[in-house]
């Protein structure tokens, strides 16, 4: 059945309906001066997405090497060696230090011409990756010739000069002696001379299975893009989640003691100062404008100064998360009551005189402005725990998107109450419950200052917040904000002759405890599901009760496919890899939930095809794909070219429910850590799989 699939794909002329991830051009150039020569590889590379240097340790992601298929004429010198601008991080997901490029990447071969005509054929293999997705180990095929003018051979007694005549060696017969230092492992255990034969890519086609198996192992390799229901881009998601994430920071940032008391102060300043209503109603819309323009320029600047790029490193850069989380421990002692964040008073008394001698749109844009430096005491901490969070996340238009939302949600009540004057006097007045807000947001930064620190911990190993500990500090935490709520904890700037509970800081103290005590199971290895994003891997628990583990029925896609036909069961393609962040982080976060690993252990035959397994074909095999021909070398390769032609993605994780003859059952699903849609995902392959039947 190997041999049929083998001859199968060497006749298919592979046409892609479907836009693939492809982040990365690369071009080759050559250089020689005399016999010495430099092949230099320039990859340009997508915003977002990073490229991965030489010399990755072995289970980390896939490295850029030198591959060579045949060799003639050509010494090596030296290894492929990177140029300048890579940035190193330690990972908290492969625990190890990795080196990777950001916009542009080089890599230089040195090598040394020995005969008139030279040859190299080969690839040169990377990897790359971006917050959400990673591309299979993708290989660019080279094929490098050339003639040069050899040097006079040094004067030597004639005697010796025929007793050894080394020019007259064929270059061929010096091949075996090379190659055996830069050849992958395809050559392990085979004789040195395999190296330098050519593809033998019609061969497979003498041996052929039974004619029914021919024919499903056809079945199965056939196109289904067009009828996949691909799920929906998970950046633009990711995208909506922090626009809320800041809308929700704009309304908790409104009820501090800096922003709630202006709210009526400046509404009342345009009724009063405007003869007519719809003037006051467009000053103020004009004011609720000035506000969002202000916070989303801000956003706009902090990606300017880091870039894409930058951006997306420091979610693993251990530095940058240590000075984020100590960052987040002063902005939560100052809503504690410990000192006050403010900007200097020549700032703020500059733009009010300003704003006070000018008029017209340009005074109330100044007005915004004052507001902004007036109430940053209290926006402050709020804002910045915004922008370190999105900054982390690794997108682009992160910070922009989450300003725009906290903008939104501060601008909006003053549009709004000047819309609605008389509503003003059934909101809450100002009193002791807005530092009741400011402390409670000071227990949220502080724990999610933790989450900042787990990161350093884990990339340096230093196993100081293991996941129990990190659980521990939270049970305390949440705990003493909970006492709090209930009056038994006191700070600096609370009402200390409040002695009963009000109804609604009773139910949030119920809430923060109850917390509380949900976690305490986690102690002992409980999943604790809704702490799962924030506290350090299940791995770094040291005493565990729970088994939580899924393996796969088959590593292999026609194995598999024959497991599921013989049982009757729909199948799911897990297209992953050994050095997929995302894919370890989905196995994490979604397959060690309950009813999800009840599902794939029960419901389905689990196929999972790792698309940088480095294990050697047994022939090399040639496929013409958008009208370039591509070597498939390895098993990875395989699976690789098996998820573009039949299923029109090549970016991992990818899960594909599919029938026994391959046909999807559903849509698509990659990188989301929505453990409900993943269920709900499932169960629909599985109810349309009974009805077709």
């Amino acid at each position: 059945m190997k041999k049929t699939l083998l001859f199968l794909l060497l006749t298919l002329s592979v046409q892609v309906y479907a836009q693939f991830v492809n982040p990365v051009s690369m071009k080759l150039d050559k250089s020689i001066d005399g016999v010495n020569g430099v092949l230099t590889f320039t990859a340009s590379i997508e915003s977002g997405w990073h490229m991965y240097s030489t010399n990755i340790p072995e289970g980390g992601p896939t490295a850029a090497t030198f591959n060579v298929d045949k060799i003639e004429g050509v010494e090596l010198v030296g290894e492929l060696t990177p140029g300048e601008g890579w940035v190193e991080v330690d990972d908290p997901i492969f625990e190890m230090r990795l080196r990777f490029f950001a916009d542009k990447a080089t890599f230089t071969q040195k090598f040394k011409v020995t005969a008139p005509e030279y040859r190299i054929e080969g690839y040169l293999e990377y990897g790359c990756c971006n917050d959400e997705n990673c591309t299979p180990p993708t290989a660019f095929d080279f094929n490098v010739t050339g003639n040069v003018e050899m040097p006079a051979p040094a004067k030597e007694k004639p005697t010796l000069a025929k007793e050894k005549p080394a020019p007259t060696v064929a270059p061929k017969q010096n091949t075996p002696a090379v190659e055996p230092a830069v050849v992958e492992p395809a050559v392990v255990e085979q004789p040195a001379e395999s190296a330098v034969v050519e593809p033998a890519v019609v061969e497979p086609a003498v041996v052929e299975p039974a004619e029914n198996d021919n024919q499903y192992i056809s079945e199965l390799w056939t196109p289904v893009i067009d009828k996949l229901d691909v799920k929906e881009n998970t950046a633009n998601r990711s995208l909506w989640i922090t626009f809320v994430l800041g809308f929700g920071g704009g309304l908790l940032a409104l009820l501090t003691p800096c922003v709630w008391p202006i709210i009526p102060m400046t509404v009342s300043f345009f009724l009063k100062r405007s003869k007519s209503r719809s003037k006051a109603l467009s000053e103020a819309i004009l004011y609720g404008l000035s506000i969002v323009v202000i916070y989303l320029t801000l956003g706009l600047v902090v990606t300017s100064l880091f870039g894409a790029s930058a951006l997306n490193a420091l979610s693993t850069n251990a530095v940058f998360n240590i000075f984020f989380c100590l960052l987040l421990v002063v902005f939560a002692a100052s809503f504690f009551g410990g000192f006050e964040i403010t900007l200097p008073s020549s700032w703020t008394n500059k733009v009010d005189e300003k704003a006070s001698n000018t008029s017209g749109m340009l005074s109330i844009f100044l007005m915004a402005f004052t507001l902004a430096l007036v109430s940053f005491s209290c926006t402050g901490p709020i804002i910045g725990f915004l922008l370190v969070e999105m900054a982390t996340e690794g997108s682009i238009f992160g910070p922009a998107v989450g300003m725009f939302g906290f903008a939104l949600a501060l601008a909006l009540p003053f549009t709004f109450f000047a819309i609605f004057p008389s509503l003003l006097k059934q909101v809450p007045r100002s009193g002791g419950w807005m530092n009741t807000v400011k402390v409670v947001l000071g227990f949220v930064e502080l724990a999610f200052a933790l989450k900042f620190f787990s990161v350093a911990d884990l990339a340096y190993g230093w196993r100081l917040l293991d996941r129990e500990v990190f659980l521990a500090i939270w049970i305390a935490l949440f705990t003493c904000l909970g006492l709090y709520l209930l009056n038994v904890i006191r700070f600096p700037h609370d009402d200390l002759e409040e002695k009963n509970t009000s109804v609604t800081k009773f139910f949030l103290a119920l809430i923060s405890l109850s917390f509380a005590v949900y976690m305490v199971p986690g102690l002992w290895g409980a999943p604790c599901k809704a702490v799962s994003a924030f506290a350090p891997p299940m791995w770094t628990q040291d005493f565990q009760l729970i088994d939580n583990t899924i393996h796969p029925v088959s590593y292999d896609f026609d194995e598999g496919m024959k497991i599921a036909r013989e049982k009757g069961k729909p199948a799911l393609i897990d297209f992953t890899g050994h050095g997929c962040v995302n894919c370890r982080e989905m196995e994490a976060a979604v397959w060690t939930d309950d009813k999800v690993r009840s599902i794939l252990n029960d419901e389905f035959i689990l196929i999972s095809l790792y698309v940088d397994d480095r294990t050697p074909l047994d022939e090399v095999i040639e496929v013409e794909e958008q009208g370039t021909v591509r070597k498939l070398r390895t098993v990875g390769d395989k699976w690789s070219y098996l998820q573009r032609y039949k299923f029109g993605a090549n970016a991992q994780p990818f899960y594909v429910p599919v029938d026994e003859n391959a046909n999807p059952l559903n849509g698509s699903y990659s990188y989301n850590k929505d453990v409900n849609a993943y269920i709900n995902f499932l169960e629909k392959a599985i109810s349309n799989y009974k009805n077709n039947k």
